[in-house]
């Protein structure tokens, strides 16, 4: 399992979930199942895990246990696979947005700058969309779009024009093409931070990341029942700034709405403040570093 991907922040989300032992829970991330297997621990006979993930290498971690089942699915479908296993309301919902260790250190996935791989990046691997794709077919326009988005990158037109320059001689394969087409327009001092804003941009795209967030958030908020937990940990500002605003006001602009009398009307209230993980976890568990851990709680 650690091999897989260390869980992160793991007794903060735990105690965020305000676990009741004869609930019904989800873990909408997975992945290496440990934190399923930390709510499981929290369960009694007639508690209820359900573990979701789209990633197909997951499976392999999947737990023996009758309070269990694998859900092999993205999270942006949740309310439709609920359904499907007879489920109508869930006492809490946990879901870490992080790219797992595994997915980093398999180079074929793609998704890391540190190892050459072919241009995937693909969480679910039957989808047709990959980095290959993006970055070969999408308009420069599209790209510079895509870059100054989801990267936020100052120089997202200068890439772009790189990218469809190089293109034009050859198909841009492997993350060491890419790199090499990027790296004259990035300083050396942060050449390690833009790539990786490049590449968390392209995965992004690849995977809808937002909109798949945006639809998630909406849809647990109909599936909690009333005084029960979401627990999420994000890892770049673009989804902390979603889940920020969902848990302060109930949408996605920000804007807290207010019934004739000024009482909100929202049906989320978060719950304590910004959890970030420690010194001594960072240093045990170097990709928990950018990690921001919020709670809210059905109303």
């Amino acid at each position: 399992m650690t091999q897989y991907h260390n869980p992160v922040l793991l007794q903060s989300a735990i105690d965020g979930l305000n676990i009741q032992p004869q609930g019904t829970y989800i873990d909408v991330t997975f992945g290496g199942g440990g934190h399923s297997r930390a709510i499981l621990d929290q369960l009694n006979e007639e508690g209820r895990l359900l573990g979701f993930d789209q990633d197909e290498d997951a499976f392999a971690n999947t737990i023996d246990d009758r309070r269990f089942e694998f859900v092999a699915a993205n999270f942006g479908h949740l309310s439709q696979y609920l359904k499907f296993h007879r489920v109508t309301a869930v006492d809490g919902i946990l879901a870490d947005f992080g790219v797992s260790s595994h997915q980093f250190d398999k180079t074929e996935r793609g998704f890391s700058i540190r190892t050459e791989g072919r241009l995937d990046m693909r969480m679910n691997q039957s989808q047709s969309l990959d980095a290959f794709t993006v970055i070969n077919e999408y308009e420069e326009e599209q790209l510079a779009a895509i870059f100054s988005k989801y990267g936020e990158l100052r120089n997202a037109n200068a890439i772009a024009r790189n990218i469809v320059a190089a293109r034009s001689e050859k198909e841009i394969v492997t993350t060491r093409d890419l790199i090499e087409i990027v790296n004259p327009l990035v300083p050396q001092r942060i050449e390690n931070k833009i790539l990786a804003q490049l590449f968390q941009a392209v995965r992004i795209e690849v995977n809808a990341e937002l909109e798949v967030l945006k639809s998630f958030l909406t849809q647990a908020m109909e599936v909690l029942k009333p005084g029960g937990r979401l627990v999420c940990i994000s890892y770049h500002s673009l989804e902390d700034r979603l889940v920020k605003r969902f848990f302060q006001t109930g949408n996605f602009d920000g804007e807290l709405k207010k019934d004739f009398y000024g009482n909100p009307i929202a049906s989320i209230k978060k719950i304590g403040k910004l959890i970030v993980p420690t010194q001594e976890e960072i240093k045990w568990n170097g990709r928990a570093r950018s990690a921001k851990l919020r709670v809210a709680e059905k109303r």
